[in-house]
């Protein structure tokens, strides 16, 4: 009878929901601030984790360098502006457990499971949107808008070479099977392609309509998603024809001007399965939306956003956008599902964001900051 009174309490319980993760396996996003040029008051001076896992809450604020050489106290609350370097760009991996940030003149090296710093170094030419080989070795890292590419031995930080294609340095994507780097300057009208294992350049993608700005690739590496200066869309660029192929315009909307980048377009995404692009479109604060089942893509819908936005990447399962604008955005629903805010409560934006899956307290998979496809077959 005892028993049976048991049952039917613990019967009558309320159920408790499941955790979206396994016991151990938990995913994060890694914000690295500041991540619109030097602004403090967009999530201050770190690296910001938030638990996807528990809608986007606020975990921990890790301390990063990057500070100005005329800065030698490292006080949160009386920083200003001009005591801190841009951060550039971001990237990370599974296979060594280790995080990158660059900055105007250097590169950071973390590991994530101590979350100590292992080292930070200057490069010449300064450091502007690197990428890392898969196997975690190797990492290309642009000077800032100038001649060449450092290519960086990432367990040590030393340069191996430099890859010198003299276009403005600036965006760099390495592909998911490693064999070639993407290098994109901001003076140029011509992508640079590497061998990602030899360090050499082995082709090129010509003839897009202008100047270079963010861009992203499919699986396959064999095509090129690129934002280019005065143009309110994209264009395609195709690897085994060296041209680009295709030129997509955003209709219903106008051009106008913008607070950062100069640039109607800054940031594009390929979500996951590649069956859409996103783009960003500032003066409109829009994520516009194209369905990449068909060619040309065709414009589907637009996302109205609380900032302009400056750039845009997504989670490993393609369930989430990450728009610089710190709005967290469900890809099925196209609602902002959250936002990301700092200890006080304050909207945190930044254009240099990862995330991260963790398992059995190791790195087990890192996303990548330019909205990769992830189409391999």
């Amino acid at each position: 009878m005892r028993l049976l009174s048991i049952l039917l309490l613990l019967l009558s319980l309320p159920t408790l929901a499941q955790p979206t993760a396994a016991p151990g396996d938990h995913r994060y996003l890694y914000v690295a601030t500041p991540g619109v040029r030097n602004y403090l008051n967009y999530g201050g001076h770190g690296l910001l984790v938030y638990d996807v896992d528990d809608n986007f809450k606020l975990l921990k604020r890790i301390p990063t360098a990057g500070f100005s050489p005329l800065t030698h106290e490292r006080n949160e609350g009386n920083l200003k502006d001009a005591d801190v370097l841009n951060v550039k760009g971001i990237c990370a991996s599974a296979v060594t457990g280790r995080l990158y940030i660059s900055t105007l003149r250097y590169m950071e090296c973390i590991d994530l499971k101590s979350e100590k710093q292992l080292w930070e170094k200057p490069y010449p030419g300064g450091a502007d949107r690197m990428s890392i080989t898969p196997d975690g070795q190797t990492i290309y890292l642009p000077s800032l808008e100038g001649d060449h590419w450092n290519v960086v031995n990432a367990i040590t930080g030393d340069v191996i070479t430099k890859i010198t294609p003299k276009s403005g340095s600036h965006n760099t994507t390495i592909s998911l099977d490693g064999r070639l780097a993407f290098l994109g300057g901001l003076k140029s009208t011509t992508m640079t392609l590497a061998d990602a294992r030899t360090h050499k350049p082995t082709a090129k993608i010509e003839n897009f309509s202008n100047f270079i700005r963010p861009f992203t690739i499919n699986g396959k590496a064999t095509l090129a998603y690129v934002c280019v200066n005065d143009l309110l869309g994209f264009e395609i660029g195709d690897v085994a024809a060296g041209q680009m192929i295709h030129r997509v315009e955003v209709q219903g909307f106008k051009k106008g001007g913008v607070k950062r980048h100069g640039c109607p377009s800054h940031g594009i995404g390929l979500t996951p399965d590649e069956k859409e692009v996103w783009l960003c479109d500032a003066y409109n604060k829009r994520l516009h939306i194209f369905y990449n089942t068909q060619v040309p893509p065709k414009q589907l819908t637009s996302i109205e956003l609380k900032d302009e936005p400056g750039w845009i990447t997504f989670s490993l399962d393609g369930h989430y956008a990450y728009p610089s604008t710190g709005d967290i955005i469900d890809t099925k629903t196209r609602k902002i599902i959250a936002t990301l805010k700092d200890e006080n409560g304050k909207d945190v934006q930044s254009e240099k964001l990862i995330e991260i899956h963790w398992s059995g307290g190791k790195v087990t998979q890192t996303a990548d900051q330019f909205g990769l496809g992830r189409v391999t077959h």
